[in-house]
């Protein structure tokens, strides 16, 4: 709805946040580095405990091709999570001051390998252990869902 032309302008209408009768801006969420670190490091714990208890039931009823190829994906994922953190730790230490940057070379070429290494597992484990490309997939999602259920935890702990 539009003013009349003449009608003096109240609270956001008059010009946004700040002004006379405006209504308060909620926050931003705030997220220190210790709370991503946290949640990184738990969701690598989920998924670790998804994979222990998976394997017995994965081994016991598809085989072990199948669970090596799930523990090949989770491996891969569980390594990006890592990378994460590296790279979290890489450019926090250039923003804040007072602190020692992490040299950025050698986290990219660490970054770069891991990604060489992934290709060439999933390469390898699909051409010669032939076993199921879905057990892949799930192993490559596992890191990504314990991530999503750890990222809700942190929003439910912190009240955003």
């Amino acid at each position: 709805m539009t003013p009349e032309i003449g009608t003096p302008l109240t609270g956001n209408e008059a010009g946004g946040p700040g002004h006379p009768g405006a209504t308060p801006a909620k926050p931003p969420i705030q997220f220190t580095e210790e709370d991503i670190r946290h949640t990184l490091r738990r969701a690598l714990v989920l998924a670790g405990a998804v994979v222990l208890v998976a394997t017995p039931i994965l081994w016991a009823w598809l085989g072990w091709r199948t669970w090596l190829t799930f523990v090949i994906g989770a491996a891969i994922s569980a390594t990006g999570l890592v990378e994460w953190m590296q790279l979290l730790s890489a450019m926090m230490s250039r923003m804040e001051e007072g602190r020692t940057p992490v040299p950025m070379g050698r986290v990219l070429i660490m970054f770069f390998l891991r990604l060489a290494v992934a290709g060439l597992l999933l390469y390898a484990s699909l051409n010669s252990l032939h076993g199921s490309i879905y057990a892949l997939l799930a192993g490559l999602a596992l890191s990504l869902l314990a991530l999503s259920i750890e990222s809700i935890r942190l929003m439910a702990r912190t009240g955003s």
